[in-house]
């Protein structure tokens, strides 16, 4: 349970420091660097995600641990393949995806691996 608490108010807090750093950024911060800061003050809550989602892993049983580690592989092998090869499409004249792509498609090849894992391990 002390995961999903630290979980959800990373979630929370990564919101409202997401909305708080856009509207801080939109009102024309001067400073360069000031702006940098800013930027990424809603990475402070994201590592507090991390952190709780590395915990709620760790009091998994052995099991879910095992489906949870094969979801990740498929979602990092398949983030590579796919990032990389549209990487070489771009060389090609496709156009340029912001990084901020890779994250919820990493998230959605996750969301697919554990799916399969507990279709395949019922």
């Amino acid at each position: 349970m002390r995961g999903w608490i630290g979980f959800a108010a990373g979630m929370a807090g990564y919101v409202g420091l997401l909305v708080l750093s856009q509207r801080l950024l939109a009102g024309g911060i001067q400073d360069q660097g000031t702006r940098l800061l800013v930027s990424l003050m809603p990475m402070l809550p994201a590592a507090i995600v991390c952190a709780a989602v590395v915990a709620i892993i760790r009091r998994m049983d052995e099991m879910q641990r095992k489906l949870q580690f094969e979801a990740l592989a498929l979602s990092f092998a398949g983030t590579a393949l796919l990032t990389f090869g549209y990487g070489f499409l771009e060389g090609e004249g496709y156009p340029r995806l912001s990084m901020f792509v890779v994250w919820p498609l990493m998230a959605l090849l996750w969301t697919i691996g554990t799916c399969l894992g507990r279709l395949r391990h019922g």
